[in-house]
């Protein structure tokens, strides 16, 4: 009877240890799935901003209307693009083309003068590079969920609860390729 007892006591403590553990990954999964809702939030706000900088522009950039329609052509995509585990690896991919065309965007009103100075644009890019700082934030606290999420998944014994449940591994934000390319500061002085 005893012997019983003792089995009942060790059975009850590896299946409350395995739901701790089921417990903690859901809430990972879930702080997962907050940060990237904090990312789309800050994403749709540039989202918006994008048609209002493209119509200021547009009166100015003729030569960049190429530019501007892909600009315009990924801000759709990734608009209409739900967050899920499926399509983050795509909404991070076109996350990362937005801000390069956006960037280039941002360089080529330099070289229009009247552009550079109107207050409107001006006000407009502010408010874009203020929401890029909240973006990055929010890359942040997602990126931070996300090794959160990773740790659990990889880690004995975890790792064995995650996959009995179907809980996977979430790809991180990272910088494109064209940000982590060298910079030359001689391009900057050429005419």
């Amino acid at each position: 009877m005893l012997m019983y007892g003792i089995i009942g006591v060790v059975v009850l403590a590896i299946l409350l240890g395995l739901y701790n553990l089921y417990v903690a990954l859901i809430k990972k999964k879930n702080n997962v799935k907050e940060a990237m809702g904090g990312v789309d939030v800050q994403l749709n706000k540039r989202y918006d901003l994008i048609p209002n900088i493209l119509v200021i522009a547009n009166k100015f950039m003729e030569h960049e209307r190429g530019l501007m329609d892909e600009i315009t052509k990924l801000r759709t995509q990734a608009a209409g693009l739900r967050s899920n585990p499926e399509t983050i690896s795509e909404k991070i991919n076109l996350d990362n083309a937005i801000a390069t065309k956006m960037g280039q965007l941002m360089v080529n009103v330099e070289n229009y003068p009247q552009l550079k100075s109107d207050q409107t644009m001006i006000q407009a890019m502010q408010t874009y590079s203020e929401v890029e700082e909240h973006i990055a934030a929010a890359r942040r606290f997602y990126n931070s969920a996300v090794k959160e999420l990773n740790n659990a998944v990889e880690i004995f014994p975890s790792s064995l609860v995650a996959a009995m449940v179907g809980i996977t591994q979430c790809p991180f934000y990272e910088a494109p390729e064209i940000a982590k390319q060298r910079v030359d500061a001689s391009d900057y002085f050429k005419k």
